[in-house]
C-alpha cells in the first residue's frame, strides 16, 4: 500500500526549530539564498525524527555557516557556538540545541570514469539538485525570510516517496558510473525505507555492478552495515545478489547459493536459510553484532559439504571451520578487528552446541560446558539457535523449541545453584606447574582440562583442595 503524504504538508510547522530561522536571517543578511536539503526533508514527508540538517546556499557555505555562529553568538552573551570548517570540501558545522546543522554552497560535479572522486566547482541551486542520488533525497525547503517553508520538488521527489519509489534525477547510468556507492546506497534506502527500485534504476545497478570495485571496503562496509540494522535484512541482501553486487562485495556469501542433488537427495538452499536466520534474529534483537553471527553462521558449508551414499549430504564441523574463517572475511572486508570479530566468531563456532546438548537430553555436564563456554553471551547464542530453526516441518520445530525450553529451564537451575557462566578453573596453570614441578608445556593445559571436566561430570566438588587430590590421584594412578 502506497504510505500516505501529504502533498499539501504545512512546511513552516514542520520547521519551528530556531535553527531554521536563524539560518534563514543570516542568509537574508548575506542577501543568499538557503535551503534545508536531502534526508531531512525526505523524512518530514516520512514522518521520520532527524537530528541532522544539512543546508545549502548559492555561494560559500563557509561563510553562511559564520554568520550564523556570529548571529547565535550576539543572542547568547557573546558566547559563539563550536564552529567546524574543513576548507578542503567547502563544508562547516555547528551544533545548535538538539541538531546538527551543516552548511555547503550549491556545486555541481564532473567525474573522469578512472575516478571516484569528482572535480567540484561552485553552481547553482539547480546544479546541486541534479547531482543528488535519488529524486526522494533532491528535494529543497527555503529558510529566507520572504520563502520560507516553500518546497522546491524538481523531479517529483514527492510523487515518489508517495509509490514507494527509488529513482534517479538524472540518467541512472550516469548517476551510478560516477559514484558507484549510489547503486548501494539504493539497495540500502529500499531496505530500510521498504520502497521498491524503479526497473529502469535497477537495470542500470546490473549494467555498472563492476563499477563498485573501485568503492573502498569502508564506504562499503557503511552501507552493509545500515542494511544489516534494517527491519528486514534480508531484502538488502537478496537485492544486491539480484543486482550482481553481492558476489563481488562478499563471494563467501553467494557461494551458499543453490542446491545440489545427488542420487536423488537434495540439501538446502542455504542461502536462503541463511537470510530466513537472520530475519528471525533481526526480529528479536537489534545488536548488529548478533546480526552479523547470523549471516555468517553457516558460511563454512560450501566448503564442508560431502555426500554419503549412507547418510545423504553432511556439513560436518561447518561450525569450527566457519569460526576460523570469521578473521579472515573481517580482514578482507575492512570490518573491525576488535571484540566484534570475536564474539561472531564465537557464536559461529558454538552455534551447534546447544542443539547437540538438548538432543543428548540435556545432562549436566553438557550443560556446565555450555554455560562455561559461552559465558555473559548465552542468551545471544540461544537466540541465533532458536532463530536457527527454519524447518517448515511442524512437529520438527516443535520438537526442536521444546528441547531449547528445557534446556533453558536446566540453564537456569544449575546457575542458581553455582554460577558456570562466570566459572573459572579452581587450580591455575602456575600453581600446577610448582606443585608438579613443570615448566610451561601442554601438559599445564592438559592437567586443568581434566579437572574441569571432573567438575562438570560430578565426579568432584568445585571447590580447590578437591581438584588437587582428584589430580594428585589421577597422576599417581597414570604415572609409569
Amino acid at each position: 500500500m502506497p504510505m500516505e503524504i501529504n502533498k499539501d504538508i504545512n512546511l513552516k510547522e514542520r520547521l519551528t526549530a530556531p535553527a531554521f530561522s536563524l539560518v534563514g536571517e543570516a542568509a537574508d543578511s548575506l542577501g543568499r539564498e538557503a535551503y534545508v536539503v536531502g534526508g531531512y526533508v525526505r523524512d518530514i514527508f516520512l514522518n521520520r525524527k532527524s537530528k541532522d540538517v544539512d543546508f545549502v546556499t548559492v555561494g560559500s557555505g563557509i561563510e553562511l555557516a559564520k554568520a550564523v555562529a556570529s548571529l547565535i553568538a550576539s543572542r547568547n552573551g557573546g558566547r559563539k557556538p563550536r564552529l567546524a570548517v574543513y576548507a578542503n570540501y567547502g563544508t562547516a558545522q555547528l551544533h545548535h540545541r538538539d541538531l546538527e546543522l551543516e552548511f555547503v554552497g550549491a556545486r555541481r560535479e564532473s567525474y573522469h570514469r578512472e575516478s571516484r572522486n569528482p572535480i567540484v566547482e561552485d553552481g547553482t541551486l539547480d546544479d546541486d539538485m541534479k547531482r543528488r542520488d535519488f529524486t526522494i533525497n533532491a528535494m529543497a525547503i527555503c529558510v529566507n525570510g520572504d520563502r520560507f517553508g516553500q518546497l522546491l520538488d524538481p523531479f517529483g521527489g514527492v510523487e515518489d516517496l508517495q509509490r514507494r519509489t527509488i529513482r534517479t534525477p538524472l540518467d541512472p547510468d550516469i548517476t551510478f558510473s560516477d559514484d558507484p556507492l549510489r547503486m548501494m546506497r539504493a539497495i540500502r534506502f529500499a531496505t530500510q525505507l521498504g520502497f521498491y527500485i524503479e526497473p529502469v534504476t535497477f537495470a542500470a545497478i546490473k549494467r555498472n555492478a563492476q563499477r563498485i570495485e573501485i568503492i573502498t571496503k569502508e564506504r562499503i562496509n557503511d552501507e552493509l552495515g545500515k542494511i544489516m540494522r534494517s527491519a528486514r535484512p534480508s531484502v538488502g541482501f537478496k537485492l544486491l545478489d539480484m543486482a550482481g553486487l553481492l558476489p563481488l562485495i562478499f563471494p563467501e556469501l553467494c557461494a551458499l547459493k543453490g542446491v545440489e542433488t545427488q542420487e536423488g537427495r537434495g540439501h538446502k538452499d542455504n542461502f536462503l536459510h541463511t537470510l530466513k536466520v537472520l530475519d528471525n534474529v533481526a526480529e528479536k534483537s537489534d545488536d548488529e553484532w548478533l546480526r552479523w553471527a547470523a549471516l555468517l553462521h553457516d558460511i563454512a558449508k560450501p566448503v564442508v559439504k560431502r555426500y554419503d551414499p549412507r547418510l545423504g549430504w553432511t556439513f560436518h564441523n561447518h561450525n569450527f571451520i566457519g569460526e576460523k574463517m570469521i578473521p579472515r572475511i573481517f580482514s578482507r572486508m575492512k570490518l573491525p578487528m576488535n571484540e566484534k570479530m570475536k564474539f561472531v566468531a564465537k557464536m559461529v563456532g558454538l552455534h551447534m552446541r546447544p542443539q547437540s546438548v538438548a538432543d543428548a537430553g540435556v545432562s549436566d555436564s553438557g550443560v556446565r560446558r555450555l554455560i562455561t563456554d559461552a559465558g555473559n553471551d548465552l542468551e545471544s547464542l540461544m537466540l541465533l539457535c532458536e532463530a536457527d530453526i527454519t524447518s517448515k516441518i511442524p512437529e520438527k520445530v516443535k520438537r526442536q523449541l521444546e528441547g531449547f525450553a528445557r534446556l533453558r529451564r536446566r540453564m537456569d537451575e544449575i546457575n542458581a545453584a553455582d554460577d558456570y557462566r562466570n566459572w573459572k578453573n579452581p587450580v591455575n596453570g602456575n600453581e600446577i606447574m610448582e606443585r608438579y614441578s613443570l615448566p610451561p608445556c601442554p601438559k599445564v593445559a592438559e592437567y586443568k582440562e581434566l579437572i574441569k571436566e571432573a567438575i562438570f561430570e560430578g565426579e568432584i566438588p568445585n571447590e580447590h583442595d578437591a581438584a588437587l587430590e582428584y589430580l594428585d590421584r589421577w597422576i599417581a594412578e597414570h604415572s609409569e
